[in-house]
């Protein structure tokens, strides 16, 4: 039986950290992000990747160094004095193709902050 392999095809984050909307496009199930440090790439990754496949969201696992001073609020609200959130919901997607046919499946997680007054 020759089964078509699932590939990683796009990703998304739509009011999440610093984005509004931020899609990215995987090429053959691979994805370069490129910046300067502090840009977000370990954050967007750790976010998608680990949050979505195993859907734990404690802080160890959203930290790409193992620390747990982040939460998902942090990611969600953004720090306080720079954004002056107090309230927001997000949204995280990730996208397969199956390789060779239209054939698509979208997994992805809602989830809204609201900071503690």
């Amino acid at each position: 039986m020759n089964e078509e392999k699932w590939m990683l095809n796009r990703a998304g984050i739509i009011n999440f950290w610093y984005y509004d909307v931020a899609y990215f496009d995987f090429a053959d199930g691979k994805l370069l992000l490129r910046g300067a440090n502090g840009s977000g790439k370990s954050v967007t990754m750790s976010s998608l990747i680990t949050v979505l496949l195993d859907g734990r969201k404690t802080p160890d696992r959203l930290d790409p160094f193992g620390s747990s001073a982040r939460k998902m609020e942090d990611y969600l609200l953004g720090e306080e004095d720079v954004s002056h959130r107090s309230e927001r919901t997000g949204y995280l997607f990730l996208e397969y193709k199956r390789q060779g046919l239209d054939q698509y499946v979208t997994t992805g997680m809602g989830m809204q902050a609201r900071r503690r007054q």
